[in-house]
Parts: structure tokens; sequence; C-alpha cells
């Protein structure tokens, strides 16, 4: 997935929402800068679907956003991400309740669990822009699921910083946040 710079102008977060509200595209604002984000390959939009369903068996499904919530960032300007999948909390949850937008803002409770499928070629957005940004925010897991490398990495914060556990094959994903889930990376991957 490679993402296409729409302007040369720095935006604020107001004038993101006023922009975005417009149009029928998915963007992202990274740093300022307006980012038009293109439809996901079938396999990553796959993997995220079967995740979702996975996720459903362990959490209600009004707390799990899937490519329909942004995630506001802190950045030197204002930044928003569109993750794959977010696990709300339940006071994230309620936070959004009644909302005009599904944004989850800097004054809101941080999600317990964003994940983000690697798009082919996009590698450094996953594992070093939005791992930045994510520590930062304070997520305390970020996954990375990984076709191409075939492996999920599950990312724990510790003092601000990521501890990460790598997991391939057949050995299960271990999620200190999602105990009981129990599948294979090899599960994940390859059943879709």
């Amino acid at each position: 997935m490679s993402t296409l710079r729409i302007s040369n102008q720095f935006f604020t977060a107001e004038a993101y929402f006023g922009y975005t509200a417009e149009v029928e595209s998915r963007y992202e604002l990274s740093n300022g800068v307006l980012l038009e984000v293109p439809p996901e390959s079938t396999l990553n939009a796959r993997i995220a679907v079967f995740l979702l369903s996975e996720f459903l068996k362990l959490v209600p499904f009004s707390r799990i956003c899937h490519k329909d919530a942004e995630l506001e960032v802190a950045g030197i300007r204002a930044s928003f991400r569109i993750p794959d999948l977010m696990v709300l909390s339940e006071a994230g949850e309620a936070a959004l309740t009644g909302c005009s937008r599904n944004t989850v803002r800097l004054d809101m409770q941080v999600p317990l669990l964003v994940v983000e499928v690697v798009s082919p070629g996009n590698a450094s957005w996953d594992y070093r822009y939005k791992r930045s940004e994510y520590a930062v925010r304070g997520v305390e897991e970020y996954w990375i699921v990984d076709p191409e490398r075939g492996q999920v990495m599950v990312l724990t914060l510790n003092e601000g910083f990521y501890d990460e556990a790598v997991f391939r094959g057949d050995e299960v994903v271990r999620s200190p946040g999602l105990e009981r889930f129990e599948l294979t990376v090899n599960q994940i991957l390859l059943s879709c």
C-alpha cells in the first residue's frame, strides 16, 4: 500500500475534520500532512476481518473498531491513524457513544489493543512510524500482523517503550490483553 500526499500545506485537526467530512476516500493525517490511504489488498482485508471474527468471541462487539475509527496520536503536528482493528475499554466505548465522528481523541481513553496488518511495500509505516506513535499515545498492546514475513509481532508497552514478542508458524499468539486468544500464526495467515 502506497500513500498519496494530497497537499503541501499543514493541516490542523480542525481543518482535517472539515476536509475529510466532505469526501468519500480514506485519509490519515501524519504530522499535519494529509495522506490518501488506498484500499487494502484482499489478503490484508481478509486477515483483519478474520481477526475481528475471533475477537468477537472474547470482546463485546461494541468495543471493537474495524477500519471505521480514527485514533489521534501525538506528534509535532496533528496526526490521525485508521488502524485495521482497535479494541476499546469500556470507558473508551462510552466516550465515543453519541459522538458525531468515530475518532478517539487525545483526551479520551486509549484503546486497549491496536492491530495493523502490514501492507506490501509499506512495512516501515507499521514497524517504525506507527510503532513510535502508538507508544507515545500510550497504547498498551500493539500487534503487527505481517503476511510477507509470516509473523505476528505483539508489542507490549513497558515504561514508554514496547517489548516485543514475535510469533511464527504454529506458535500460538500470546496476548496480555486477550488472555484467551488461542490461534497460531498459521491459523491467522493461512485461513484467509
